[in-house]
Parts: structure tokens; sequence; C-alpha cells
């Protein structure tokens, strides 16, 4: 199916980069375990989306496809306008690497979660207990 260039642009318009269905997920299973955060700190490079100042620690939650995953959802390439997709995406892991580093420089402890570790709840518990504990 071919979709035309305004129909991309609609579609591409509308996906939302904070407050995300896999975001709220996190968060739910976070406040569930009885860890208590901030969200979206302007003041951090990469405007983490999750962050516990009293522990200096943030997670970053990461869509698989936007930031490049090495599973089989990161994986896909896009089918079309590729020579405009492609180098945005790298340019996504660029950054996220980048802004982990400056973060890590300030003194900051970082994880990410991937949008595909949420097929497997009780993993993604022991990781978060682990990671904040």
């Amino acid at each position: 199916m071919i979709i035309s260039k305004n129909e991309r642009s609609r579609i591409m318009k509308s996906i939302k980069g904070q407050n995300t269905n896999t975001e709220l997920i996190v968060r739910r299973l976070i406040h569930s375990l009885g860890y208590r955060y901030r969200l979206h700190r302007n003041d951090l490079p990469g405007k983490p989306d999750i962050v516990f100042p009293s522990r200096k620690k943030i997670i970053f939650v990461h869509g698989c496809f936007w930031h490049q995953h090495d599973c089989p959802r990161g994986a896909r390439s896009p089918k079309t306008h590729q020579d405009y997709w492609l180098p945005k995406l790298e340019k996504n892991k660029q950054r996220d690497v980048s802004n982990q580093h400056r973060l890590q420089k300030l003194g900051w402890k970082t994880m990410v979660i991937w949008e595909c570790e949420l097929k497997d709840i009780s993993k993604l518990e022991e990781k978060v207990t682990s990671f904040l504990g």
C-alpha cells in the first residue's frame, strides 16, 4: 500500500513524543512498585522521561523503531523516503548516546526501557527494582 506524502505527514505529526502508551504503562508499573518520580525534566540533557532526583537515577522509555533497538521491530527499515528517515533515525541513536553520556558526567545513572520489554512485565519489574534498589 502506497501512502501519499500528505497522508504520511499527517500520520507522523500524530505521533506523540511524551506520555506515550508505552511510557504510561512503565510509569504505572514503577508507581505500583512504590517509587515516586518526576517527569520530563527540561533542565537535564535529553529531557528524561522518568527522573528520581533523590536517587540521581533516570529512566528513558524508548520506542524500538524510533530509537533503533536491536529487536525485530527496531530493525525495521522505512519503506519510503529512506533518504530522509534513515539519517533521522541514526541521529536519534547518536543523540541518545550523547545525552546518556552527558547525564553520566553530571553524576546521573541512566537506564533505558525498550517498548519490546513490556512483553514480559515480571522481568521488567525485576529490571526496574534492580536499577532503583
